[in-house]
């Protein structure tokens, strides 16, 4: 039997609730020395915002463990930013049920300038944090002055890289270690040696600048590139840099790179 209104009328059926997409919860790790960070965690908060299911919270190390505990996506831009153990295990056990990371730049970096020996004023890697260098799968070793250099695609097939065409970028280029399997995406071609880093004479090669590492049911996706440094940005060891440096922040293909590993991360169930 139809229920009635107040004037005996029928009473419509209840409305179906509009679907919506489900809320994403991203952390956001910005910070670090050497670079611009306020560039850069700007930059990467508007290309979060493009989707407003994703609500990002921002900080600049890794030690808001529940943070972390609670997220669906990871993005990180650093340098010198090397997680607690306690961090590292909960990073690790986040990826292992899941967990999408995508790590930037110097996010694999833990640099210390010597000051005794024969290495004295050259910047050391120290093996410091093998746990959490496994979890992104390199470790940052050196890099040749900034200059341009071409990046090509390892994998067209992937649809990270698809149609992404061979380009040139004025960038860091790391050289690194490598940890496990990696499925190298995007990769460049060095002959030169690092300079000021104690490990440069092992730089020339085949270096890969975007890479998938995977952990259980989630992976790490690195991308290299995005260099950016402003004046102030080396203090204390220079007071004033003479200019300001977005290097791949030029391009749009990074730019594309950047909306194409979010839109990956995000997809974590079709993993």
């Amino acid at each position: 039997m139809s229920g009635e209104g107040a004037y005996g009328g029928e009473v419509p059926p209840p409305k179906a609730e509009p679907e919506h997409p489900p809320r994403i919860n991203c952390v956001l790790v910005c910070g670090g020395v050497w670079h611009d960070m306020d560039f850069a965690r700007l930059e990467l908060l508007k290309l979060l915002a493009e989707d407003q299911s994703v609500r990002t919270r921002v900080f600049e190390n890794y030690e808001t463990l529940e943070a972390i505990r609670e997220a669906d996506i990871l993005i990180t831009y650093t340098c010198d930013v090397t997680p607690s153990l306690a961090a590292q295990e909960v990073l690790r056990d986040w990826l292992t049920a899941g967990g999408r990371w995508y790590a930037l730049h110097g996010t694999n970096s833990v640099l210390r300038m010597l000051d005794d020996g024969p290495n004295k004023g050259l910047w050391d890697a120290p093996r410091w944090a093998p746990l959490f260098m496994d979890l992104l799968g390199t470790q940052f070793l050196t890099h040749p002055p900034i200059a341009p250099y071409t990046v090509t695609v390892a994998d067209p097939d992937h649809e990270l890289t698809k149609g992404i065409e061979p380009f040139e970028t004025t960038d860091e280029l790391y050289h690194m270690e490598r940890h496990g399997d990696l499925h190298v995406l995007l990769e460049t071609e060095c002959t030169e040696e690092g300079t000021g880093f104690v490990e440069a004479a092992d730089a020339p090669g085949t270096h890969p600048v975007m890479y998938i590492k995977r952990h259980g049911k989630g992976a790490v996706l690195y991308n290299t590139l995005g260099h950016c440094r402003g004046h102030y940005d080396l203090q204390p060891m220079l007071d004033w840099w003479p200019t300001v440096d977005r290097c791949a922040w030029d391009l749009p293909v990074f730019y594309d790179l950047l909306r194409r590993g979010i839109s990956w991360i995000k997809a974590r169930e079709s993993a």
